[in-house]
């Protein structure tokens, strides 16, 4: 603590500022600085085709390359590079813990086109849950847009999952946009850019994975 080693009666005073918590002592650990808390946030993002989710600072098409600086921000989740749509960015691990876990099964809803039309049978398959390579998927909610789009909305996430479905009953998915998670929605958000929560929005967030 500051310039001295601690010991077990040591206390420290800690004071809410608006980046976070911060530390009124210098503490540090093994040598390095213990930074300050930073302040929970909760961001929008429209992710476009060709932004790789994965955050690597070497991959030049990164969605970190994308991201401020402060706050670090992580996304929840992934969107497949060939795919657009709402991604949610936080530094809130617990948020993060709850929408990915499979066991919560929190609603993604996606438009998809496929590369030819399909009749009604293709979205009671695809509702009922399809088979392939050694998996089943969960029953689906579907609602046809167009003679070859579809909307479907998901409680499970596994790899590709829309991309495989669909192949599965002989079609090739050639645009997917994620459109909602849970209560948040894409809405008018333009490709490539990126907004705070709102109030209502969080709170309406927090609520259903609660």
């Amino acid at each position: 603590i500051n310039d001295r080693l601690a010991n077990h009666v040591d206390s420290v005073t800690i004071i809410d500022t608006a980046d976070g918590q911060q530390c009124l002592e210098q503490i540090y650990v093994n040598q390095e600085l213990v930074r300050a808390v930073e302040a929970k946030a909760y961001w929008l993002f429209n992710k476009a085709v060709g932004t790789d989710s994965r955050l690597l600072p070497d991959l030049p098409n990164s969605l970190l390359h994308l991201l401020p600086a402060s706050p670090r921000l992580y996304p929840i989740g992934r969107l497949d590079k060939d795919s657009r749509g709402l991604l949610i960015l936080t530094n809130d691990g617990e948020l993060t813990h709850q929408l990915m876990h499979p066991d919560f099964g929190h609603a993604k809803t996606y438009h998809v086109q496929v590369d030819r039309d399909f009749d009604d049978a293709f979205l009671a398959s695809m509702a009922a849950g399809v088979s392939y390579k050694d998996v089943t998927t969960l029953p689906c909610v579907m609602r046809r847009l167009d003679s070859d789009k579809y909307q479907i909305t998901l409680t499970q996430g596994l790899n590709r999952q829309i991309r495989r479905m669909s192949q599965a009953l002989g079609f090739k998915v050639i645009d997917l946009t994620r459109v909602s998670i849970q209560s948040l929605q894409l809405g008018n958000l333009s490709e490539g850019s990126m907004r705070p929560l709102s109030y209502v929005e969080l709170t309406e967030l927090l609520a259903s994975v609660a």
